[in-house]
């Protein structure tokens, strides 16, 4: 109820005024002891993917807290990982506002936001910062400025930079909003950043003395022939993980809507049934050669439970979490419970 409140207030703002003061506020109180306000109390839910022992398998996708700012606050709400980011070398102010717009009518929202971010030695000082002690993604990505044939330097210089303070790495190739990103999903393009990236994690490991994984975050706009190429040169190079999926291209499900028309990714309920689809086509491709975390329009538990039953061994909220609040979490980890109960 407190969420749904503050929810009718955050939503006649602006969208991305609400979502940096919504960070902002969560920051705070976080900062000066009040986050047990809002602390949320989720049930234990043990799972090991990727050789990291999870709480519970409901995460924050990334893109919500690009910059680490409130991961402590985020903290108390009852995820059983966080992921920040995406963050790339330099700072970049990302695309011309505006660049985020909600359809609540279908619990979706279209964004182009652009890679904007501090950098990652921005994010670097926050992590450093934050009390959380908890299983923590980074989400990389290149500056909208590197040319895409130079675009594997943009993905290391992040990866040797985060590799001491992240559980596992996402190497973000499918967002919609940097020109020619997801060029890097397919063929020569993606077996030479995937050789670069195994090459250069087998030395991070000797290096720090410990191994941490990399998941490859792509995107639900390809044919199912795409889909097993990828598989295939995800098995290929032993990448640790494959979260599916990202934002759409697609406006099924909102043509009528006033903003159908702009440009940028659409995520939410509109995008669950193809994200699911993904997760069963890669399910089927991988047969378990790596694990697959599932996003994309898990809006209650039924959601969370349909990504697991679909192939998925860990699940991410973004724009559901926006609509529903905390309850989302508990409600999906009560899902994923009840599906394994049943199995």
């Amino acid at each position: 109820m407190l969420y749904q409140a503050a929810r009718s207030l955050l939503f006649k703002l602006d969208p991305e005024t609400a979502h940096d003061l919504s960070l902002n506020s969560l920051n705070l109180m976080s900062s000066i002891g009040l986050n047990s306000l809002f602390r949320i109390k989720t049930m234990s839910l043990p799972v090991e993917v990727m050789g990291i022992k999870f709480p519970n398998p409901v995460g924050l996708a990334a893109g919500l807290d690009k910059n680490g700012i409130a991961i402590d606050g985020m903290a108390s709400l009852g995820f059983g990982f966080i992921e920040v980011g995406t963050v790339t070398p330099r700072p970049q102010p990302g695309n011309p506002q505006p660049r985020l717009f909600r359809i609540p009518e279908r619990q979706a929202i279209i964004n182009r936001m652009g890679f904007n971010n501090q950098g990652v030695d921005a994010l670097l000082k926050n992590i450093e910062k934050s009390r959380y002690n908890g299983i923590l993604g980074i989400n990389i990505g290149k500056n909208f400025d590197t040319p895409v044939e130079k675009a594997t330097d943009d993905y290391l210089i992040c990866m040797r930079k985060v590799y001491d303070k992240a559980s596992y790495i996402t190497v973000n190739v499918s967002s919609p909003n940097t020109p020619g990103l997801r060029t890097l999903q397919f063929g020569d393009s993606l077996n030479e950043l995937l050789a670069a990236l195994k090459t250069e994690q087998a030395r991070l490991a000797q290096l720090h003395g410990k191994y941490v994984p990399i998941a490859v975050k792509i995107a639900p706009d390809m044919s199912e022939e795409e889909f097993a190429l990828v598989a295939a040169s995800l098995k290929s190079y032993e990448i640790d993980g494959v979260i599916a999926t990202n934002t759409t291209l697609s406006r099924a499900g909102v043509e009528d809507s006033p903003v159908a028309q702009e440009a940028g990714g659409l995520s939410g309920v509109p995008v669950r049934n193809a994200a699911t689809k993904a997760i069963r086509i890669l399910a089927r491709e991988l047969d378990g050669a790596l694990p697959i975390i599932g996003v994309g329009g898990i809006t209650n538990g039924f959601d969370a439970a349909e990504k697991i039953e679909a192939g998925a061994s860990l699940v991410q909220v973004y724009t559901g979490f926006i609509y529903r609040g905390p309850e989302l979490i508990s409600e999906s980890v009560k899902a994923i419970a009840e599906l394994e109960r049943e199995a």
